[in-house]
């Protein structure tokens, strides 16, 4: 991806925009520079679980998402990233105003890109760490859609 910060952070709002599942959660941009990428979740009850915590469904597409973009945010324009794998560390019930899931790029490849996130949730002033993530990103040519990759 070509262009300065803040073209970085445009790219990476409008491709957000487009995330369904991103969308009906509530999330939103927080900040995206090449390589690193911030998601915030607003803690709501139709996130949580049975518990009253953050479901981890939620807090795991927060962390794909943010990890996914930080990569996209290294592509060379017109190339786009799918998920390949990712593995989550869920280390403490998550509760709060709002969670954070800030990733970052470890290693940028031509085909696969190694990311991490991690995931705190915030009350106030106060921030817990209650996820960690790792995670492979392939990348794609842009425009693949969803019905060219099932056969």
């Amino acid at each position: 991806m070509t262009g300065d910060a803040d073209e970085v952070s445009e790219k990476v709002r409008a491709m957000l925009a487009r995330h369904g599942l991103l969308v009906t959660l509530g999330a939103r941009l927080l900040r995206a520079v090449p390589g690193e990428v911030e998601i915030e979740l607003p803690v709501a009850p139709h996130i949580t679980q049975q518990n009253g915590f953050v479901h981890a469904g939620a807090i795991s597409a927060i962390a794909d998402s943010a990890a996914g973009a930080a990569a996209w945010t290294l592509m060379p324009d017109g190339n786009d990233v799918l998920t390949v794998e990712f593995k989550i560390n869920l280390v403490a019930p998550a509760a709060g105003e709002r969670l954070v899931a800030s990733a970052r790029v470890l290693k940028a490849g031509r085909t696969l890109t190694l990311t991490e996130a991690s995931v705190h949730a915030h009350t106030g002033e106060a921030k817990k760490l209650v996820a960690h993530l790792v995670a492979t990103m392939i990348t794609i040519g842009s425009g693949v859609e969803s019905r060219s990759l099932v056969r």
